[in-house]
């Protein structure tokens, strides 16, 4: 980031324009997806189509703000590494990476509903099932993209 310190424009518009490339990349790649899995593997495609892109657009902007507020505090590469390692490890946790969701205890299927990964599945599959995703996994997602939107914008500093 610190090449980009070059450009007239402040901290925030820059993160912003991050923000949206990598964003615009990202429905590509999942179209892409969708279409490749339907055409080439017989996979359904979402039943919810309009659930299905709010949710993965909430999940991918949640995502990308979490990054680009590491991108902010970290003083180098190797500090973003090790931050981005402790928030990747127990996100995939809650998204039933490494156990389902439907097997975890109560309490941490509770507190996997309040993440940005365990919001984010559950409101793909709801869309991909047919229903529209709930409004707390929706409204969980955009809260992140807030906050840490918000955060990566005020800490970000040209270096």
């Amino acid at each position: 980031m610190r090449r980009l310190s070059t450009t007239p424009l402040p901290p925030s518009w820059v993160l912003a324009v991050q923000l949206i490339i990598n964003l615009c990349l990202a429905v590509a790649a999942v179209v892409i997806l969708v279409v490749t899995g339907v055409a080439a593997f017989g996979l359904r495609a979402p039943q919810n189509p309009a659930g299905f892109l709010i949710a993965s657009v909430l999940s991918a902007t949640a995502l990308f703000a979490i990054g680009l507020w590491i991108a902010a505090i970290a003083r180098t590469g190797r500090a973003g590494g090790a931050i981005g390692a402790g928030f990747f490890y127990p996100l995939m946790f809650f998204a039933g990476l490494w156990a389902p969701q439907q097997i975890m205890p109560p309490v941490l299927r509770d507190i996997s509903d309040y993440t940005p990964l365990g919001a984010s599945v559950q409101a793909i599959q709801d869309s991909v099932q047919g229903t529209f995703p709930p409004a707390a996994a929706l409204l969980t997602m955009a809260a992140y993209t807030i906050m840490f939107g918000y955060l990566a914008a005020r800490t970000f500093r040209w270096e």
